[in-house]
């Protein structure tokens, strides 16, 4: 029994593929894409020469083009992460790249893969999307993740202008210059659509639907409340920057108590797979005598059943909520 290279292969090929996307990304918009910079896009993009009206405008059309064009073949798997992650391409030339990625991808696989033509067709559509898929859903992780760390500096940001007397479109305002992307840029489309009109409590609901996140819903709800029933909104907002903080910590520490449990869960799942690989390789006639028994097949599909029940209660055991 001999091991197939073509396995490896395709993994090289799929992660060639997440490599090119990313740098396709970096090459069309470089550095102006990048998240945490110390001056965020929004501030940067008024800087050389738009006008403020414009750059909302810009912003807007940004945030807004994913989820508006989930009609499109293919696009509708990843239009709610592409929206999350704020991906600059617009739909049409995202679904553009799968398709050009399929294409590479086919050729690799027609130079290094001796498979049908059929299975090189499925394989290469699916990895044409599901590299696009992938590399967007990672992106969209990462700045979920730092709305979510920079969102109670915001929040502080804000009490310490309340309580010197600003007025909460200023504290917001401060926030849009202060805090860097994702959050930056976010605020200060808040601040903005502020100026030209439309209630606060409004824009932080929009923002909060966006991202889909629980502190960043608490923050609507709190403004909202105060702005209809009145109180210390500095008091307010305090109060919830220490509850987002607390939540922050007791999830850190929950990470890393079950850091452990993941790592022990890979292991375990990925250990069998890599004993097999190991097997052929070392002894490679090991399997021969019960090969082409009735039970070698069934006993394989049991195996592959129990692993992968395995990985899921794994998941599902460490997938602590907090």
């Amino acid at each position: 029994m001999e091991i197939s290279a073509e396995p490896i292969i395709y993994g090289l090929i799929f992660v060639g593929v997440i490599l090119l996307v990313e740098g396709i990304y970096l090459t069309v918009f470089g550095k102006s894409i990048s998240l945490n910079n110390k001056v965020n896009r929004r501030l940067e993009m008024m800087e050389k020469g738009g006008n403020r009206e414009e750059v909302l405008e810009q912003l807007r059309k940004e945030m807004s083009q994913h989820l508006s064009s989930k009609s499109i073949p293919l696009y509708s798997i990843l239009a709610k992460k592409a929206q999350k992650a704020n991906i600059a391409f617009s739909p049409g030339t995202l679904v553009l790249i799968m398709v050009v990625l399929s294409i590479f991808a086919f050729l690799l696989l027609t130079i290094a893969s001796s498979a049908g033509l059929g299975v090189r067709i499925v394989v290469a559509i699916a990895m044409g999307v599901g590299g696009v898929y992938v590399w967007v859903n990672k992106k969209a992780k990462k700045r979920m993740a730092l709305i979510e760390e920079q969102l109670p500096d915001a929040v502080e940001l804000m009490v310490r202008s309340l309580r010197v007397g600003h007025p909460f479109a200023n504290a917001v305002n401060i926030v849009a210059k202060e805090v860097p992307d994702p959050l930056g840029s976010e605020f200060g489309m808040i601040a903005d659509e502020s100026a030209y009109g439309r209630d606060i409590s409004d824009s932080l609901k929009g923002l909060a639907e966006r991202v889909e996140t629980q502190d960043m819903r608490f923050l609507a709800v709190a403004v909202t409340i105060q702005q209809q029933s009145g109180g210390n909104l500095a008091e307010i907002l305090a109060g919830l920057a220490k509850v987002i903080r607390a939540r922050f910590k007791l999830f850190r520490r929950v990470k890393a108590i079950t850091a452990e449990a993941k790592w022990s869960g890979m292991f375990l799942s990925l250990f069998p797979i890599l004993a097999i690989v190991m097997i052929n390789v070392i002894k490679p006639d090991y399997y021969d005598d019960v090969r082409e028994t009735a039970a070698f097949i069934p006993a394989c599909l049991i195996v592959g059943t129990f692993l992968t029940v395995n990985v899921i209660f794994m998941k599902i055991m460490v997938n602590i909520k907090v």
